[in-house]
């Protein structure tokens, strides 16, 4: 399967590594600067590579090469536009977090991938974490009866050093805050977890301590389901020293597990009422990962994959994707305002925050 990367940045390594994973046959990358192509591929000791194409506009590189499968990792706010450039012309997209910075660009991928008969994945890889598909697999079995109240936390630290990576970090046009850049996974599990319906979403930030930024580097929520579940959202990158935990509660009446390690890949506990042998092996699983990105990517690219030759939805689509961005837009909206959100949100976009701190 023919495939490419645009954008050549801190993700794009994961990309990568998945592509040659899965052996697909990469044409051509793609990124603004030439320099930041070569060491990816250097990194993946593809840069003697002479197949691969580089380019520094993927629309040239669109118009020069047939493609199946792209994958769209620049910065946060050029992934709309990129995407919908792609879906006109037909090549089936894996779309980094988020999807797009405003709802009526996410609404369009959607619209438009469907009119044209285009697969996109959303990059919400640590669905495919085995300790969150024991968690989903449990859910969907009935195992927890009636669900209570689920919570995600995202305790992690991001210091100067990074946000000057990167210009575009931090920036509402680009980027936005904590909540869409470091939490949207967290964000994405606890929602689709817990039946995905959101009735309402009540959310503060706040700007603490980088105030080198235009957005927040702590933000808190209460959502309220439709099936009559309650959820909290911690999400903040003011954590000292390090990184410390994201970590995913689910409570129903028959059951309580917890998720935890870096990245959501341990479980810390699991119990249920109608535990049985099959539960043990459960108990203190731990998925080892060599970076916070964990394991997933891999196994987003193979399901896409196979999701393009079978001509089904992938696991991970596009309206994961927007569900997961509505999410924040609306904890966003709810501080702007200072009122509870109902969902669903249509007119809200990363831009409508400027100047809010």
């Amino acid at each position: 399967m023919k495939y490419a990367l645009i954008g050549c940045g801190r993700i794009a390594t994961n990309h990568i590594k998945a592509a040659v994973n899965n052996k697909l046959e990469i044409v051509a990358v793609c990124d603004v600067l030439p320099e930041a192509m070569e060491a990816l591929l250097a990194k993946h000791g593809l840069e003697k590579d002479a197949s691969i194409k580089r380019y520094t506009d993927y629309k040239t590189m669109l118009a020069e090469n047939e493609l199946e499968l792209v994958s769209i990792a620049t910065e946060s706010g050029i992934h709309a536009e990129i995407a919908l450039y792609c879906i006109d012309r037909g090549v089936n997209l894996i779309i980094e977090k988020p999807m797009a910075m405003s709802m009526a660009d996410a609404d369009e991928i959607i619209r438009r991938s469907e009119e044209k008969g285009v697969k996109v994945s959303a990059c919400h890889q640590n669905r495919f974490n085995i300790a969150v598909q024991e968690l989903r697999a449990a859910l969907e079995a009935g195992r927890f009866g009636r669900l209570s109240h689920g919570s995600i936390h995202v305790r992690w630290n991001r210091n100067r050093g990074y946000y000057d990576q990167a210009p575009w970090r931090g920036t509402w046009a680009q980027d936005g805050g904590c909540l869409m850049n470091q939490c949207i996974h967290g964000i994405d599990l606890l929602r689709w977890m817990m039946g995905d319906e959101v009735e309402e979403v009540y959310g503060v930030t706040a700007q603490q301590f980088h105030d080198y930024l235009q957005a927040e580097d702590v933000g808190m929520a209460v959502v309220k389901f439709k099936n009559g579940a309650v959820g909290t959202i911690e999400g903040t990158t003011n954590v000292y020293p390090k990184n410390l935990e994201e970590t995913l509660y689910i409570f129903g009446e028959n059951g309580t597990v917890k998720i935890g390690g870096t990245s959501t890949n341990n479980i810390d506990v699991w119990d249920f009422a109608d535990e049985g042998e099959a539960d043990r092996k459960n108990k203190g699983l731990q998925e080892a990962t060599s970076n916070v990105y964990g394991n997933g990517h891999t196994s987003l690219f193979a399901d896409m994959m196979d999701a393009i030759r079978r001509d089904r939805k992938p696991y991970v689509d596009a309206v994961a994707g927007r569900n997961a961005l509505e999410m924040i837009l609306a904890i966003y909206k709810s501080q702007k305002t200072g009122a509870p959100v109902k969902l669903p949100l249509t007119d809200f976009a990363s831009l409508s925050m400027e100047g809010e701190f």
